[in-house]
């Protein structure tokens, strides 16, 4: 019998048989290899978990380089995903963004917003696509119904035109269309144009987030160089329920995986709920810092705010930032939360010290957690 010759498949490592009178019927059918030609070895999940394996994950991710762009893309990358990441800013800002993916597994690609052709070359070959674009204050380039309304708007028309299996859009726990804030009105009317060019698009609700990097306890922990923290009604008509941007980031990867995670929309808020004096009280109990607050009225608050605004740099508090931080949290008990995509919401008194530990004197740097009080919490 004719010994069956071998050559190499260079591209897998594998030897395949070459087809002869002594090959039976058997082994000339077509391999496993052969019946899934048209899947790219890419994207076939294999290899252990870690950065180094593949979870046949292909993510663009708008806003990456935001506060929670950073953590999204950190998640997709340890779990061995490979990331497309549009970005319009200066390339050293994407230099924290690198590590977090094995090599070649993160993609960065120059886009231009406002151009749909440079969205559909970012969204063409993903089969997940993550809006997280969003900034806190307008500029002269981009007001907020540009950033929240037209730009998802087109990154949603597009996925769907592209035949994307998943989209994810962040919207804010308070979006409302009769909210005070700018920000949040142009939050909710991004969050109907997303759903009425993608119908089946995941969307995501999360209150006022902390972390390492955010705005919110930094926020409040750094007026302390202005005598004092001004708060409308000394902060005790306010209740808000902040929520760790890990949890936040945590569900996002959890929704891809989710099938039944199409169409829905989650409402992402922390365990306890405080009041607003109460909760800037316990930053500066943690920080080892004075705590000397004092009321301000609206009008008064918004006229030292425009005075922020006038900064060429970015503005340090804006109208509009005063509005939203003394607006009472939503809850919405119809709406699933991220129990149901399986996480545990983090408590802010276990994650306040990874923030607000620089704000503390050299005396009290190592001082233990325990040695503050918690935060009282309201009832919801």
């Amino acid at each position: 019998m004719a010994a069956a010759v071998l050559r190499p498949r260079s591209a897998r490592g594998l030897w395949l048989p070459r087809a002869g009178p002594g090959i039976s019927a058997l082994a000339a059918a077509p391999s496993a290899l052969q019946q899934h030609r048209h899947v790219h070895h890419a994207v076939i999940p294999h290899g252990r978990s870690g950065r180094s394996s593949v979870s046949g994950i292909v993510a663009t991710v708008f806003g990456a380089t935001g506060f929670l762009g950073r953590y999204v893309v950190n998640r997709l990358g340890r779990v061995g995903s490979q990331v497309i990441i549009p970005y319009r800013c200066d390339q050293y800002d994407l230099m924290y963004l690198r590590p977090m993916g094995d090599l070649g597994q993160l993609l960065f690609l120059e886009w231009d917003c406002k151009d749909k052709d440079s969205i559909r070359r970012a969204v063409e070959h993903s089969s997940v696509v993550i809006n997280l674009v969003g900034k806190e204050w307008e500029t002269k380039n981009f007001s907020f119904e540009d950033e929240f309304v037209n730009i998802p708007k087109n990154i949603a028309q597009i996925t769907r035109e592209a035949g994307v299996e998943k989209l994810i859009h962040i919207s804010h726990l308070n979006a409302s269309l009769k909210s005070p804030s700018k920000y949040l009105r142009n939050k909710a009317v991004g969050e109907k144009a997303v759903r009425e060019e993608f119908p089946d698009a995941i969307i995501m609700k999360p209150a006022e987030m902390f972390g390492r990097e955010d705005r919110f306890l930094n926020h409040y922990a750094n007026m302390r160089w202005f005598g004092g923290v001004p708060l409308i009604s000394m902060g005790k008509k306010t209740a808000k329920q902040p929520v760790y941007v890990v949890d936040v980031a945590k569900a996002i990867i959890n929704a891809i995986k989710d099938p039944d995670a199409k169409g829905k929309t989650y409402a992402l808020a922390g365990p306890n709920r405080y009041l607003l004096h109460d909760l800037v009280e316990y930053v500066y109990a943690v920080s080892f810092r004075t705590f000397f607050p004092y009321p301000l009225p609206r009008p008064l608050y918004h006229l030292v705010a425009r005075f922020f605004e006038l900064s060429p740099f970015e503005p340090w508090l804006t109208r509009d930032k005063v509005d939203r931080f003394h607006i009472t949290d939503m809850t919405f008990p119809d709406l699933p939360g991220l129990e149901d995509l399986g996480i545990q919401p983090t408590p802010l008194e276990q994650k306040a010290i990874e923030v607000l530990r620089r704000h503390r004197r050299y005396r009290w740097l190592d001082a233990e957690l325990e040695e503050a009080k918690p935060a009282k919490t309201y009832n919801m």
